[in-house]
């Protein structure tokens, strides 16, 4: 089942909508965050963010520009590089050690397994580090998350 693309613009006001896209896009979303970090606790908070952002960007939806995953995975991306960056500056995370205690056991587990599966993937990310970075973008929704047919039109400038 496909979200039809002008529901993407309602995702921050109607919460059906909202569901129909949560639902549609959480594997794809969770996929993303997995090939990029390795603590469970911390994949869980980032994929509530990028929902959260999206929420928030609904609006800057363009359906002649981007597909709806499309335009979540440019989302997930801005979200996973301002947590990265968050991290170099500050290592002392309060919220992320208060944010384990809402994992209950079996989800720390489907979060670990993601995350052990997508192992492969990581040590790809460090191959790719010496490219330049718009080719290293490219080179990582393409190759690896699979995103060869969708239009990107978002991608940074070298």
């Amino acid at each position: 089942m496909s979200t039809p693309e002008t529901d993407v613009g309602r995702i921050g006001e109607d919460p059906d909508a909202f569901e129909t896209f949560y639902r549609e896009h959480l594997d794809l979303v969770q996929r993303f965050v997995a090939r990029r970090v390795t603590d469970p606790h911390l994949a869980a908070d980032l994929t509530a963010e990028v929902f959260l952002a999206a929420i928030d960007a609904a609006s800057s939806y363009r359906a002649d520009r981007d597909t709806p995953a499309a335009w979540l995975t440019g989302v997930a991306r801005n979200v996973v590089a301002t947590e990265f960056r968050r991290q170099k500056k500050d290592k002392e995370v309060v919220r992320r050690v208060a944010g384990r205690r809402l994992l209950d056991p079996d989800s720390l587990a489907a979060i670990e397994s993601r995350i052990d599966s997508a192992r492969e993937s990581r040590r790809l990310y460090d191959a790719l580090a010496s490219l330049p970075r718009r080719d290293r973008a490219l080179m990582e929704l393409v190759a690896v998350d699979g995103l060869a047919g969708l239009r990107i039109a978002w991608l940074p400038a070298s």
